[in-house]
């Protein structure tokens, strides 16, 4: 497959597509935005780690130098989780920020385009955008929705991010034809809790039976991808009660600081680490880790199965 001139991939990353073997997208916003330094690098660095140990390549997606970069190496890395003026990416911010040579972090949604142009079939986050609270006013929809029904790749996450909307989020992803299969679970994972009464579209068992329904989906030609929730560890995740009080303060600070737009989701990760003692960064920390393990599992299945036909 020939790349566009706008896609550079790490020697480690093409050899890998060019032979077949399994590899799994990561995104680069939260690393820059997503959590304070040095968690957010130490986290990426791990859990490249913990994908290398289930057998597949990772290939962390930014833009860097005017180039959509497939795989980062140290050195980039950190340069991500310590500069001050990263900007945010999302699918309508690529050309700019690809023009202008500016350093990006990769959103879901732009992560999701790096790996489809790519070749990488399976992507790992935290947790997906969505529909945001109040949205019937704001109209605040992540772009990740869209993408999801658009690109080719499917998320492994521990649902969406809990400070959303969920059922609408839930609704606005069945309206797009989007599939949200549950990992070993009935209902859809609130990301810092394990669960809620909200149900997924189906359960899977095992990583090879989400290779089979990505395989059957897009052998169909349905474009898009799949969202595959995996519920956050239970060692780790909080209690869904609890978490919701602190996200409803957080929302309601934002609101009265008039934080909006790209800036609203760190700002509210933020405090909410803050008003938990930072016992939510340890839960997204642990799902992250957690989702590589699943999303190794899935691409080293989906690779097999292209290995054999």
């Amino acid at each position: 497959m020939a790349l566009p001139s706008a896609v550079r991939l790490l020697p480690e990353v093409a050899d890998a597509l060019a032979e077949g073997r399994p590899v799994v997208a990561l995104e680069s916003t939260i690393i820059a935005h997503g959590m304070p330094y040095p968690q957010n690098v130490e986290t990426a660095r791990r859990v490249e780690g913990l994908i290398r140990a289930g057998g597949a390549v990772p290939a962390t997606i930014a833009v860097v130098d005017g180039a959509i970069q497939v795989g980062l190496d140290a050195d980039l890395l950190e340069r991500l989780g310590t500069a001050d003026t990263v900007a945010k990416l999302s699918r309508r911010d690529l050309p700019m920020a690809i023009a202008t040579k500016r350093l990006g972090a990769t959103t879901v949604a732009t992560t999701m385009i790096g790996a489809s142009l790519a070749g990488i079939s399976i992507f790992v986050t935290g947790g997906i955008g969505g529909v945001h609270r109040g949205a019937e006013q704001s109209f605040d929809i992540s772009a990740d929705l869209t993408e999801l029904s658009r690109t080719n790749v499917g998320v492994v996450c521990a649902g969406a991010k809990s400070i959303l909307d969920l059922p609408k989020t839930l609704e606005t992803l069945e309206t797009l034809g989007v599939p949200v299969i549950g990992y070993q679970t009935d209902r859809f994972p609130p990301f810092y809790a394990r669960t809620s009464d909200l149900p997924v579209d189906h359960r899977a068992e095992s990583a090879a039976e989400i290779a089979a329904i990505l395989a059957a989906k897009w052998a169909l030609g349905l474009d898009g991808g799949a969202v595959i929730a995996n519920p956050a560890p239970a060692e780790t995740a909080l209690p869904a009660d609890e978490i919701e009080t602190y996200i409803a303060q957080a929302i309601a600070e934002a609101r009265a600081q008039g934080v909006r737009g790209k800036a609203e989701t760190p700002f509210l990760l933020k405090r909410i680490t803050e008003l938990t003692g930072g016992r939510s960064l340890a839960a997204n920390i642990a799902l992250v880790e957690n989702n590589a393990h699943l999303g190794a599992a899935i691409a080293v299945a989906l690779a097999g199965r292209r290995a054999f036909g």
